[in-house]
């Protein structure tokens, strides 16, 4: 997976790749799709939600450029496997969920794994989580139809947000960087579709 889906997607930071490679992709999967996890696909999660292509997964990451001392925030657990990957790279993880069920799948998953530094907390963090911020790191796992304000605020100065925005069938994933307490610079990375997240803030619908 990592040389032929991987690595082509111009991700080449090794210490992320390592930490993709020893991170079995399987336990995170719903069972009927185990034979499916490392392929180059969305998986189904329900009810609508999927879980990313292991390249976009691993791209945005690597734009993220999670730190080993970085607090961060990820806005929808999904399966857990971003977020076991988070857990290996950063110190301390955030993850919310708005589905009760599959915050729980993945409470139980990392305590299986031994991961200690994350927090899966259930709730809507569609417009940010301000209860632990501010946040080294900030991912949205779900698109976003309209970037929310509160999430560039909930970045501690030298923070990167990494997000996909937009509605299908025109998204692109963006990164966002915190300079200081009062400036921030965007970069546009790629153009993808993902599905949004749950109550993700959208623009006004036009009436006629």
């Amino acid at each position: 997976m990592v040389d032929e889906q991987i690595r082509p997607w111009d991700v080449t930071d090794e210490r992320l790749l390592e930490v993709i490679r020893r991170t079995p992709r399987e336990d995170f999967v719903a069972p009927e799709h185990r034979n499916l996890a490392y392929a180059d696909m969305n998986l189904p999660l329900g009810d609508g939600h999927t879980m990313m292509a292991p390249r976009l997964e691993a791209r945005l990451l690597q734009e993220l450029g999670v730190g080993a001392k970085d607090r961060v925030l990820e806005i929808g657990t999904g399966s857990g496997y971003v977020t076991a990957l988070l857990a290996a790279l950063a110190a301390q993880v955030f993850s919310v969920e708005i589905d009760t069920p599959r915050a729980q799948r993945t409470k139980r998953i990392l305590s299986s794994r031994g991961v200690e530094n994350v927090t899966v907390e259930v709730g809507d963090a569609a417009r940010g989580w301000p209860a632990h911020a501010p946040y080294d790191a900030i991912l949205a796992t779900g698109s976003l139809p309209l970037l929310p304000s509160e999430l560039r605020e909930q970045l501690a100065p030298g923070g990167r947000l990494v997000a996909i925005v937009g509605q299908a069938p025109t998204m692109e994933a963006i990164r966002i960087e915190r300079i200081d307490q009062n400036n921030w610079r965007q970069t546009s990375l790629l153009e993808t579709v993902v599905a949004p997240l749950v109550n993700a803030p959208a623009p006004p619908k036009f009436v006629f």
